[in-house]
């Protein structure tokens, strides 16, 4: 055997070793799967990032498209370990799916009438559950209406499956099937109606209170209140809402040591820092 067959050999040999321990070493690492509610998505994303830098015995990734319902069913069907939602379990998701969820509530938030910001500085700062309901039924079309410019109203709603569109059917509309028929537009998630109101000067929609901290675009009071931590701590702000991960069953090691860090102090400093409110 020539000296360059020989070092060929060896190189093959040790090659082979090397990629069999990588193997090895990646199938010992515990991936946690997270999907759902977009409101909910910042904080776990973050959390997960941090969490991830933290250990190298689990890696959890996270994807917020489609919202809390199919966070619920993607956790009832397997397809994802954890999922997010912006508000509690149904009725007929128990009946549909099972009653074998584990709910964990880790934070607060609440949904934000939002507006432009020229309608804002126009003089519209306060909104009633009627006047809202009427704008989303295609009732009041024009801002004069609502003592604002003589501008007609661009109303942003959300798609069908959002916890945020969901929560808001039921606690302003008082129906979750509703149709709101006044809607100009459909939004997938919170960035998308952020953007939707902002690039727009006559527009209103609803949106998690951590994306109504900047932008061209200002939060009005809901019912009298404005949405602000006091308010929404001492439940005083009438659309305040819980946010959870859930998993199927009980969680194994890997879900359970994510959803401890969640819940531990620096996952709710983390709640804190991006406009959310912590459990305690």
């Amino acid at each position: 055997m020539t000296g360059l067959t020989s070092l060929v050999l060896i190189c093959s040999i040790l090659g082979f070793f090397a990629l069999a321990g990588g193997s090895s070493a990646s199938d010992d690492l515990d991936t946690v799967t997270v999907t759902g509610s977009t409101t909910v998505m910042p904080l776990v994303e973050i959390c997960a990032e941090e969490f991830n830098m933290l250990q190298d015995e689990v890696m959890v990734t996270v994807s917020g498209v489609g919202g809390s319902g199919v966070g619920i069913k993607n956790v009832a069907s397997g397809f994802s370990d954890i999922g997010m939602s912006s508000r509690e379990l149904r009725a007929d998701e128990i009946e549909l799916y099972g009653d074998n969820f584990s709910e964990y509530l880790i934070g607060y938030d609440a949904i934000c009438i939002a507006v432009s910001k020229s309608i804002y500085d126009a003089g519209v700062t306060n909104i009633s559950r009627s006047q809202l309901r009427e704008i989303y039924n295609g009732n009041v079309t024009n801002w004069r209406e609502l003592g604002g410019p003589e501008r007609d109203i661009y109303a942003v709603a959300r798609m069908v499956g959002s916890g945020t569109g969901d929560l808001f059917n039921e606690m302003v509309m008082g129906d979750l099937e509703t149709e709101t028929l006044g809607a100009d537009t459909y939004t997938q998630n919170n960035a998308e109606m952020k953007t939707a109101i902002t690039k727009n000067d006559k527009a209103i929609g609803y949106l998690g209170f951590n994306y109504v901290q900047d932008g061209n675009l200002s939060a009005v009071a809901y019912e009298g209140v404005f949405p602000t931590t006091e308010s929404i701590k001492s439940d005083a702000y009438p659309l305040s809402r819980p946010l959870y991960v859930m998993t199927w069953n009980e969680p194994d090691s890997g879900e359970e040591a994510f959803i401890e860090f969640l819940l531990g102090d620096e996952g709710q400093s983390i709640v804190e820092e991006i406009g959310f409110l912590p459990v305690g």
